[in-house]
């Protein structure tokens, strides 16, 4: 009898790709037999996946109830997205149908919350990491199984009344992304006329983590009149969604010779910026862990004055400056790399505790972990 197939929900923002596309690549390796259920709620999502799959026979897009057919656009352009909970509902009787589902954001998590009757397993793999993660929504304890990077992640959840049976330390899934944008097709040449060293702004999405509201466009303005960096501006996607004004503010800057300004790319969610810049210019952004992967300067922006320094939400601000003041933020950019030495240590310690193992094996071993929960038919909840 042929298997029920493992459905993998590509409903939201593209940013959730690089966290969940690792796993369906080594479940179609390990198990070509098993039917793979990819589906997908906008025409770029189907885009994208249709040329990492096409050699891969098991694997099937599938076009979630209200898939949004959107206007030609740039491959990978960030998408506007139907209503999710609308098509999770209408989506609901296929997936009963299915064994396991696969997803990457609480969301879909409504569905076994809302019908815990169902008899689909759903196996959570998280997307973002570090001290300032949401981890009390209680959607998440409705899931079959749930991935995490590492054991410091997993204890978190074992704090919070987690099953240990029903949680598992992966490694950073997203390292295991091979379809990032190659690093010679951004860096420097295609970004910059000359090869000064790059940095890289990124604010937090939520207003109350973000440097964003109270300091952005002075923040813009400081980069803008500086020569000594090269300044690559690609803000969460959804911070783009929640703060209208930015795209005038960074329109301002974008044909400027030593500013990059994205603000729809797949290269703005794939790794691709982390990975080529040599600074990181931020606030509580999950993006400073990936960055620390490799470590190198960082500097902070505490625009809400917060008084950070034993406050354990804050721990990933040990890793560079904190500037407290704007006057002082050129002078800290400018001491940064001299400084670097200083901070070294702690950043390999806040990335490896936060990312586990981030060789790129996290695929593989959550595609383990899908399948034995594929084994194991006993209670789901």
């Amino acid at each position: 009898m042929k298997a029920a197939p493992i459905a993998f929900l590509f409903l939201g923002e593209t940013l959730l790709i690089p966290h969940l596309f690792p796993i369906v690549e080594a479940l179609a390796d390990a198990r070509p037999d098993l039917p793979l259920d990819l589906w997908v709620s906008t025409s770029t999502h189907e885009q994208l996946l249709a040329g990492w799959t096409a050699h891969l026979p098991q694997v099937r897009l599938r076009r979630a109830p209200g898939f949004r057919r959107l206007a030609a656009t740039t491959p990978g352009e960030r998408p506007i997205l139907p209503s999710k909970l609308p098509m999770l509902l209408r989506l609901a009787p296929r997936l009963a149908r299915t064994s396991i589902v696969v997803c990457a954001e609480q969301t879909s998590l409504w569905l076994p919350r809302a019908f815990p009757w169902m008899r689909t397993r759903f196996v959570k793999t998280s997307h973002g990491v570090g001290s300032m993660s949401a981890r009390d929504d209680k959607r998440r304890m409705a899931a079959t199984y749930t991935l995490v990077p590492s054991e410091q992640e997993r204890a978190t959840y074992l704090a919070r009344g987690m099953a240990p049976d029903r949680i598992e330390a992966t490694g950073y899934i997203k390292a295991a992304f091979r379809q990032r944008t190659p690093a010679r097709a951004l860096f420097p040449d295609a970004l910059f006329a000359d090869n000064r060293p790059v940095l890289l702004y990124t604010p937090h999405w939520q207003a109350h983590r973000s440097s964003w509201p109270a300091w952005g466009p002075q923040v813009v303005d400081q980069l803008r009149r500086q020569r000594d960096w090269n300044v690559i501006l690609a803000p969460h996607q959804r911070l783009i969604e929640r703060a209208p004004e930015l795209r005038e503010t960074l329109a301002r800057v974008a044909d400027l010779p030593h500013v990059h300004v994205d603000l729809d790319s797949f290269a703005t969610v794939d790794g691709s910026y982390t990975a080529a810049a040599d600074l990181y210019l931020g606030d509580t952004s999950s993006q400073l862990i990936e960055f620390l992967a490799r470590p190198r300067p960082a500097v902070f922006l505490n625009a809400h004055a917060r008084a950070w320094a034993d406050d354990p939400a804050y721990a990933m601000w040990r890793a560079g400056e904190v500037v407290d003041d704007l006057a002082d933020l050129l002078p800290a950019l400018a001491r940064a790399p001299a400084r670097h030495a200083e901070y070294a240590t702690t950043q390999r310690d806040i990335a490896s505790a936060a990312l586990g193992d981030a060789s790129g094996a996290g695929g593989a071993r959550a595609a383990e972990a899908v399948l034995r929960v594929l084994a194991n038919p006993g209670p789901h909840r």
